[in-house]
């Protein structure tokens, strides 16, 4: 069946609750996304400072979402292509009304228990932060309309570590959580391989990697919220894994 989503992050729980999803369905509209459009004096105007603050940032074109809902059948997400400028501007407002972003997590995992992240490097927009390989959907990650999360998932992660998801097990559907409507899916990778194999591996990729946007690699053993600079989306995937993911898989 076809669901509309028809309000803003309608039927999902309350911020940083970790849930299941059997399936996620994101469409892309044609036309702008109405905050780009109502926005868009100030997030020109805010691109000249960003660049000028930091020259190496690209203005490509990602998803931003205008609709969220949970339904029976799973996430249901309605969005429009911006230029990355848009975002930028969107997520400096102090209530990010007019949009939601969405974004994939494959969270990594080794043999010997630990999840492995990233650190992204000082000339990103995420200059430090650390959090698994990922980024926002892209207009590459559209195929007839509709936003590929597998895709996107394989693509990010074989650009920044160099490893292909098609070597690790993983399980159906997604688990997602939500803070200040940013909304994370995520779901387990797991490896046949340590910690410090694939670390290694990332470090390797980081020599050959045409697009440099990573600074190293980074083990993690504990949900310990001050163990990294991390994205304020990782604290409730560490908080899941840690406690319940081991009930839950």
């Amino acid at each position: 069946m076809t669901v509309e989503p028809h309000q803003d992050l309608s039927g999902l729980p309350g911020e940083r609750v970790v849930f299941h999803v059997p399936t996620v369905r994101m469409d892309i509209l044609s036309g702008d996304h109405p905050f780009y459009v109502s926005e868009r004096k100030a997030i020109d105007a805010n691109w000249q400072e960003e660049i000028a603050a930091n020259p190496a940032l690209f203005d490509g074109r990602m998803v931003l979402q205008r609709r969220v809902s949970l339904t029976a059948d799973g996430l249901v997400g309605e969005g429009h292509i911006i230029p990355f400028r848009a975002f930028l501007w969107w997520r400096k407002q102090k209530t990010r009304a007019g949009g939601l972003h969405i974004h994939a997590y494959p969270v990594l995992e080794s043999s010997d228990g630990a999840l492995i992240a990233i650190r992204m490097g000082a000339h990103t927009a995420n200059a430090g932060l650390v959090y698994f390989a990922c980024g926002s959907f892209e207009a590459q990650d559209v195929f007839d309309g509709v936003c590929d999360v597998e895709y996107n998932m394989q693509r990010e992660v074989m650009e920044e570590t160099g490893l292909d998801l098609g070597d690790a097990k993983t399980h159906s559907g997604y688990w997602v959580a939500h803070f200040h409507r940013a909304v994370t899916l995520f779901r387990l990778f797991r490896f046949d391989l340590t910690a410090d194999d694939i670390i290694t591996r990332i470090e390797r990729h980081m020599k050959v990697a045409e697009d440099k946007e990573i600074a190293g690699a980074v083990a993690i053993r504990s949900a310990d919220h001050s163990a990294q600079n991390y994205h304020v989306g990782m604290l409730p995937v560490l908080d899941w894994y840690f406690a319940d993911a081991p009930k839950a898989r």
